[in-house]
């Protein structure tokens, strides 16, 4: 009998099973092959070789090749990170965007910075947002400011066509937003917590949503920036305004702190960097450096 092999993309992780998609069909599968004697997981977001007789018994055979793989929440193949933060209640925090944002660009992700409950500020807050949005824009980030009735449309727009990730604080709308752009998800308020830090999570499987034209991850999210990883070398790649400034400096391997000739600190000086964004580097930056002699 032929052996039929077949191409498709994992869209849920649950209980030992892998969901996978391919041509307009959902096959339930299990992994077989030598997965861990090579060291790999399958996980949502993988495409995968895969061979299955009907829908119900399944068995993933290979990897393809990844783009990159996040390990909390565990997926593979994400384009984009939506990172809702709330203007009001809680207000909006500058030093925690920037840390998410260290973290999404760690991963190579690209960040879309999403301002929520705009409705709800007074005009004084508005013009507080207002200025936020003009340098990340300026750094380079895509923002999108929405009212609790969320203008689906440049969601779906910036989602379509891509896999992303949603990330944020409890309370910021995350599940709101969910709702607003997919009706049928019907996601209670409050139930998936994306905490950045310590928190407890309810969501106990990772599953990709159809969210328009894309994809979205029902995760746990984003529990802490992966310290580890981070060095006061990469960090700067971090902060994309550092980044392109960089080359300009004096001294090859400038971490942009005390150096002299530090074209970096030069653009703050003259407003071409924020202030409040350099700030939030140096701090982390003197965190990896405390943590590497900790070690």
């Amino acid at each position: 009998m032929k052996v039929t092999f077949l191409e498709g993309q994992i869209m849920k992780a649950l209980s030992g099973f892998y969901y996978v998609y391919c041509e307009g069909k959902t096959y339930q599968c299990r992994a077989r092959g030598n997965f861990r004697k090579r060291g790999l997981t399958p996980l949502v977001g993988d495409h995968v070789v895969f061979q299955a007789d009907n829908l119900k018994e399944g068995y993933v055979l290979d990897l393809l090749p990844r783009k990159n793989a996040l390990v909390r929440p565990p997926i593979a193949n994400v384009d984009l990170a939506l990172l809702v933060f709330s203007a009001v209640e809680p207000d909006f925090s500058a030093n925690l965007a920037d840390r998410f944002l260290v973290a999404i660009e760690l991963e190579d992700v690209e960040p879309v910075i999403c301002i929520s409950k705009m409705d709800l500020a007074d005009d004084a807050r508005k013009a507080e947002i207002a200025e936020y949005q003009a340098i990340y824009e300026e750094a380079g980030y895509q923002v999108l400011l929405t009212n609790t009735e969320i203008d689906k449309k440049a969601v779906l727009d910036v989602i379509a066509g891509k896999i992303a990730v949603i990330a944020g604080q409890s309370g910021v709308g995350k599940s709101t937003l969910l709702n607003a752009l997919n009706p049928n998800l019907d996601i209670e308020t409050g139930v998936i917590s994306f905490v950045l830090g310590r928190g407890k999570h309810t969501t106990r499987h990772v599953e990709l949503m159809t969210i328009g034209d894309g994809f979205i991850a029902d995760t746990p999210g984003f529990s802490s920036i992966e310290m580890d990883e981070l060095t006061t070398e990469n960090l700067q790649f971090c902060f994309p305004e550092i980044d392109r400034r960089r080359g300009e400096c004096k001294f090859r391997g400038c971490v942009h702190e005390n150096e002299p000739k530090c074209a970096v600190k030069t653009a703050v000086e003259n407003g071409e960097i924020a202030a409040f964004r350099y700030k939030h580097y140096i701090q982390i930056l003197t965190e990896v450096k405390n943590k590497k002699e900790r070690y």
